[in-house]
């Protein structure tokens, strides 16, 4: 007799939690400031080329969205007060957030500043029913840190996703083992994970227009019409989610990257930017006791050249060094050749720079070419001069010491994710 898969053996149930902070940076600016409170109000970059970070449910009675541009979200609301935001008071507040969740589970999941998957499989008989242990989470943010939260309960981690939206604002849906088919059923099928405005397209011109349809089709000729994704898909359409709720694992790359106010083609510009990049990312890469061997530099062009959000190619180059590195100098110096030596040739919106391959430097390999190759003076008093500064940022803040060729380097909006490595708060 077969021995049946691991998902399929006996278990307790799986109770996944899915708390979502609700417009979590409108609704800190709200809390603090009580004459935002009831006005419509975004979050983000307010230049021509700004983002919308988040927006306030007021605002979003005008159509106005996160990730929408700046220009767009004025338009549609003329009396919309915008913000440029504070990173670190909303990575603070993150941090309480998260100190709420960890009381409720040992296994959290962050996705972002702002949302998390929590396990609650082993915890039902010590915490009680999971719409209690809800509701008991959503009272606990709010007593600590006076915000909303939505909720979503369920079996698997995609429908307690799509369990907390169907709850916003500031509320909780739990959707129990024998009702996920008929809570997926009439949804549109671009609720699915992993289906983009592209595959949606492609599914509804299939006939596979909601959820339902897509879980009740005939799997032979899901496959036929879409192979293995499409046979992934309908998986997921009839509540089968494997996935596990994983606390976060090592960073595979650092990066860092910054859309100019106008487009520029200035190289010395450019180099300047990049050597800001290039410093933080080292700042991180030390922060966290690891080196990268491989330099990227990414840039996005200026000239437009297809309809859409994706219309601005992003091009990408690299450089694998000879040994791994923490040193933003390195890392700047590397990423300056590259632009010198296959860089853009016209003007751009965006310039970005990233490590990857990264490395323990206890278990580092060093390179059996090293001694011919250009070396930095003085490795010693680099290393020292990178604690230095590192303990001054530690201090004082970031931006405390910069070098005299660094430019500034400001974002077009607030990113929700949560960089490895870096200490936005700044409050040690």
């Amino acid at each position: 007799m077969k021995t049946p898969p691991e998902s399929a053996r006996p278990g307790p149930p799986r109770c996944i939690l899915h708390a979502d902070m609700d417009a979590f940076y409108a609704s800190v600016e709200q809390r603090d400031d009580p004459t935002l409170r009831g006005r419509p109000l975004a979050v983000g970059g307010d230049g021509p080329r700004g983002v919308v970070a988040a927006a306030s449910y007021e605002a979003r009675r005008f159509g106005v969205r996160s990730a929408m541009p700046s220009f767009e979200a004025r338009r549609l609301c003329p009396d919309l007060v915008f913000l440029r935001g504070d990173l670190r008071k909303y990575a603070r507040e993150s941090r309480r957030i998260f100190a709420v969740f960890d009381e409720f589970s040992p296994s959290v999941e962050g996705l972002s500043l702002d949302e998390a998957f929590i396990d609650l499989t082993g915890s039902r008989r010590l915490l009680g029913a999971p719409a209690d242990v809800g509701a008991r989470l959503r009272d606990r943010v709010r007593e600590e840190t006076g915000l909303p939260v939505s909720v979503g309960i369920g079996p698997v981690k995609m429908v307690a996703k799509i369990a907390s939206a169907e709850a916003k604002p500031d509320g909780l849906l739990e959707v129990e083992p024998g009702g996920v088919r008929k809570f997926l059923a009439p949804l549109p099928v671009r609720r699915i994970w992993g289906v983009g405005p592209v595959s949606e397209r492609r599914l509804v011109e299939l006939g596979f227009r909601t959820v339902d349809d897509l879980a009740c089709a005939d799997p032979r000729i899901v496959e036929q019409l879409l192979g293995r994704w499409g046979t992934e898909l309908a998986g997921l359409a009839r509540g089968e989610d494997l996935r596990e709720v994983e606390s976060r694992g090592a960073a595979l790359s650092y990066s860092e990257e910054n859309t100019f106010r106008e487009d520029v083609a200035d190289r010395a510009l450019l180099g300047a930017t990049i050597l800001t990049h290039a410093e933080s990312v080292a700042r991180r890469l030390r922060n966290d006791g690891v080196r990268g061997r491989t330099v990227v530099l990414k840039w996005r062009e200026a000239r437009r050249r297809s309809a859409g959000p994706r219309g601005y190619p992003l091009r990408t180059r690299q450089i694998t060094l000879f040994e791994a590195t923490d040193d933003g100098a390195v890392i700047a110096r590397e990423a300056r050749r590259l632009l010198a030596d296959s860089g853009p040739e016209e003007p751009v919106r965006l310039v970005g720079v990233g490590v990857s391959g990264l490395e323990d430097p206890g278990r580092a390999q060093l390179s059996l070419f090293a001694d011919g190759l250009e070396k930095d003076a003085d490795p010693g008093e680099r290393a020292a001069l990178n604690r230095a500064l590192d303990e001054l940022e530690a201090r004082f803040g970031a931006g405390t010491v910069v070098r005299a060729s660094q430019a500034r380097a400001d974002r077009a909006g607030l990113s929700l994710q949560i960089k490895r490595g870096e200490d936005p708060a700044g409050d040690r």
